[in-house]
């Protein structure tokens, strides 16, 4: 079986590139894979590209300005596939436009695969429409129902019946889903994200070290991580709090920085580089703090597990709560309250036994998301589909 991932931009640093590539990695000890990305915006990708993987740009190298105001046939693909993505949906991703649009629906047209999966709405519900009925078309979905634009969600309720299966990271989200949908359920499949194969490292749950990671973004809330941490400083001046943001955002960047200085925290708390070795820094820490609004899933979670330090979290929609076993595997505390954050972070910094408890169990947690495992149920859900698939044509002819 050959299967197709499609990204808008497989060449940036993003958590679903990140996990794009590790699902792609799995299933190519199996299949045929290969990753497409719309844009290409850089010369080669942040991340590795994985053993059998091949990866396919669909444009150029570089973002040169649209053809739709300067040639014919550019305005005349502005005027056959503009408007086709949602336009907040454009604007997040301009890799999107009507010239990409065109270069997607030709990749469509002329791929050899048997499955194509895009990965977020806008391609999604390109594929919807334009994918010819000999591919089996799945849109996976890395954000909750709720948390899209009103026009991303009309679209979403408009196309994605077309598709024939979509796959969700939470349980929480396919319920959602099915309620929008109100079909058959067995389209809807909850598959987490997985972590990749490998000799990961070990914490010694020693270091005085308290990590987190994830973009510099409102939604990740990090002053109020910084905020949670001083009494833990105060109590425990030995520790430390690094956070690993690589976001691009200076505004952003310099509130965190302005809530460290306002605490008086500059020698105790770092916003540390971006890195492509996520599990080798979580490895250094002791525990994995995430303070988040919301989280789609919690990727640095299981990562954290994967090297066996447990997790004190904001019991936050959605991820969270389905990775986390209170009290086995790390604390839930109570969402967006800061003290329960500060508490449960002092709990574990100050009982070292109960973080090496916590921390084993976090390690025998993380195999449910090995590669095997996660590969596993992607290929019952393409069999299943494609049952589906086949069973409707049977019924048409």
């Amino acid at each position: 079986m050959k299967i197709a991932i499609v990204l808008a931009n497989a060449y940036g640093m993003g958590g679903t590139i990140r996990t794009v590539f590790n699902l792609a990695s799995a299933l190519a000890k199996k299949h045929e894979v290969e990753i497409a990305s719309i844009g290409k915006y850089r010369e080669e990708p942040f991340f590795a590209v994985p053993d059998g993987v091949t990866l396919r740009p669909l444009s150029s190298y570089g973002n040169p300005p649209s053809q739709s105001t300067t040639t014919w046939l550019g305005r005349w693909r502005q005027r056959r596939y503009g408007g086709i993505v949602p336009p907040s949906e454009e604007e997040k991703k301009p890799m999107l436009d009507a010239d990409r649009a065109h270069a997607f629906r030709s990749y469509l047209r002329s791929t050899d695969a048997d499955v194509v999966m895009g990965t977020r709405p806008g391609i999604n519900v390109m594929l919807a429409r334009w994918a010819p009925s000999r591919l089996l078309t799945i849109g996976q979905e890395h954000v909750h129902l709720d948390k899209h634009t009103g026009d991303v969600r009309e679209a979403i309720g408009e196309h994605y019946p077309h598709l024939d299966g979509i796959s969700v990271l939470t349980d929480t989200d396919r319920e959602s889903y099915q309620d929008f949908f109100a079909g058959d359920p067995a389209w809807v499949r909850t598959i987490p994200n997985l972590l990749p194969d490998g000799a990961y490292p070990r914490s010694h749950h020693d270091n005085p070290i308290i990590v987190a990671a994830g973009r510099i973004t409102a939604v990740k809330q990090y002053p109020r991580l910084v905020e949670a941490f001083a009494p833990v400083a105060r109590r425990n001046p030995e520790w430390r709090l690094r956070i690993y943001g690589g976001g691009k955002d200076n505004d952003k960047d310099t509130k965190v920085q302005r809530k460290i200085a306002e605490l008086g925290l500059s020698n105790q708390v770092t916003l540390m580089d971006r890195t492509a070795d996520i599990t080798g820094e979580l490895a250094k820490a002791s525990i994995l703090a995430v303070s988040s609004r919301l989280e789609g899933f919690g990727m640095t979670i299981i990562e954290g597990f994967s090297v066996g330090i447990p997790a004190v979290s904001f019991d936050c929609p959605h991820g969270p709560r389905e990775i986390i076993r209170h009290e086995h595997n790390g604390l839930l505390v109570r969402h967006q309250d800061v003290t329960a954050l500060s508490d449960g972070l002092l709990r574990l910094v100050e009982n070292p036994a109960e973080r090496r408890r916590m921390g084993e169990e976090a390690l025998r947690s993380s195999e449910a998301y090995g590669s095997a495992q996660v590969a596993s149920r992607w290929e019952e859900f393409f069999a299943q589909r494609l049952s589906e698939k086949h069973g409707r044509r049977v019924q048409a002819a």
